[in-house]
């Protein structure tokens, strides 16, 4: 299995830079990255990060379309901030979310770190579907799900996928500067309602 996982590294590697630099080729590169992951994790028995990936995939197909035509008259989409409405709604369905899949994987499965990994996944989600809609303050919360993920899978002994996550909160950074930058004078306006 060490050669999927490090494929799916490298794969990953590519596809998140990608999306640092706004190029929408991340979105069908991610595809094919999240499903050599689900055999990973299914493998590690991290069933929540495992059904992550085929959300992630959904959402690939969906960001892939929204970059393209989500912008202003189905042009393409620019990166903003998300309203403060919108950020607490999306930390409380993070929350619920990771609470209640928690409890399901600790009740009905042989899931290891049912809590830890099913919190991760849904932040994982509010961030990936805040990238989706070029909402700049994804970034900021990759940085907080990746810091645990490290740690989670260092436990894990997935070494490389820790390894990678390790990059990821370079690129988190790197996706933040690129993408506030990009946003030129629109950094010192107030909140757009962008959700």
């Amino acid at each position: 299995m060490i050669s999927i996982e490090l494929l799916a590294v490298v794969l990953t590697l590519v596809a998140v830079y990608l999306t640092t630099r706004q190029i929408i080729w991340c979105w069908p590169l991610g595809m094919v990255s999240v499903t050599l992951y689900a055999l990973v994790f299914y493998n590690a028995k991290l069933y929540a990060d495992m059904g992550l990936q085929a959300l992630y995939f959904g959402l690939a197909i969906y960001g892939w379309w929204a970059w393209l035509h989500g912008g202003e008259e189905h042009g393409e989409l620019e990166v903003s901030r998300a309203s403060t409405k919108a950020k607490l709604v999306l930390v409380t369905i993070g929350a619920l979310a990771g609470v209640f899949l928690g409890h399901t994987l600790s009740r009905l499965t042989d899931a290891s770190l049912p809590f830890m990994d099913s919190i991760l996944t849904s932040f994982s989600i509010v961030a990936q579907w805040m990238q989706t809609r070029k909402l700049l303050e994804a970034w900021l919360v990759w940085l907080a799900v990746d810091v645990f993920y490290v740690g989670m899978f260092l436990y894990k002994g997935l070494y490389p996928t820790a390894g990678l996550y390790a990059v990821f909160l370079c690129l988190a950074v790197l996706g933040f500067v690129e993408w506030r930058r990009s946003m030129g004078d629109v950094i010192s306006q107030p909140e757009t309602e962008a959700v």
